[in-house]
């Protein structure tokens, strides 16, 4: 499979919709197309033409049904050509921050919505909830949700009236996080302790929930001072480089909003094919 390393050259190797539709089946497929409704695997399946074209539409040998490429990708069920589901792959992957779907939709020619919709089935797609982290590992936790309109009256800090509490884990490149009903031992050891290898080192702020982790983990409590100085390896406030793109959202939308897969976004595209049960364009 092609590893791009810059938008121009994945844009010049995939400039056509046959293009891409070919990439896909051969990412997929490797040469021979595997029927998704008998799981038959031949090079042998009907190709069915369209006015003599071929575009993609297989019959299958054995239990006769169509299929094409897209069937149990997040691809399915839309109509957008594969060139702009590539490139917002590709751009939502490049941008450290996250990209907005008001972005998305100036830069691939689409609408907010369909913007949107190509984000949540991107970020569905790329999200690992087998990651484990064995080594050097930041954990934080932060709040999104919307301002309090009358500054001093409402809530504030980290209260859940209209926030919703978010906890992450980084390292080397490796993140994790996911929206929490509270931050009490009872719900975040739990992830901890199913994502991070007992014993690694693990890095908090001085909140106290986390003193229960000296028993099971190298645990530091750093400071804001002390973690900027930290061996260079891991970087400090999750919240501030992985989350706070987001803390202006909607409540309601932080469920979806997850951020990016743990893998290392910047070594390449790479073409998550996990379908979401969802509808969309």
């Amino acid at each position: 499979m092609a590893t791009f390393h810059s938008l121009l050259q994945m844009i010049d190797t995939l400039h056509t919709e046959e293009d891409c539709r070919v990439y896909l089946e051969n990412v997929r497929w490797n040469g021979e197309p595997v029927c998704p409704h008998c799981g038959s695997i031949s090079a042998e399946h009907y190709k069915l033409t369209q006015n003599g074209e071929f575009k993609g539409l297989y019959k299958c040998k054995d239990c006769r049904k169509r299929f094409t490429v897209r069937q149990g990708t997040m691809f399915e069920g839309s109509n957008l050509p594969l060139k702009k589901w590539f490139y917002a792959i590709y751009l939502f992957l490049s941008h450290k921050k996250g990209i907005s779907s008001c972005q998305l939709a100036r830069d691939i020619d689409v609408t907010q919505k369909t913007a949107w919709f190509m984000l949540h089935r991107i970020r569905h797609n790329v999200k690992d909830d087998d990651a484990h982290f064995d080594d050097m590992t930041q954990m934080d936790e932060t709040y999104m949700g919307g301002k309090t309109r009358h500054h001093g009256k409402g809530t504030q800090g980290r209260s859940l009236k209209d926030k919703t509490p978010i906890f992450g884990m980084v390292s080397d490149g490796l993140v994790y996080a996911q929206a929490v009903p509270n931050v009490q031992r009872k719900t975040l050891f739990p992830i901890i302790e199913e994502k991070v290898r007992k014993g690694s080192t693990v890095i908090t702020d001085e909140l106290n929930v986390y003193d229960a982790l000296d028993g099971s983990y190298d645990h530091k409590k750093d400071s804001l001072r002390q973690a900027r100085l930290c061996a260079g390896r891991v970087p400090h406030q999750l919240d501030r480089g992985l989350l706070e793109p987001d803390k202006t959202g909607y409540k309601r939308h932080l469920p979806s909003c997850e951020p990016e897969a743990p893998t290392e976004i910047l070594q390449g595209i790479r073409i998550p094919l996990q379908h979401e049960n969802a509808n969309g364009h």
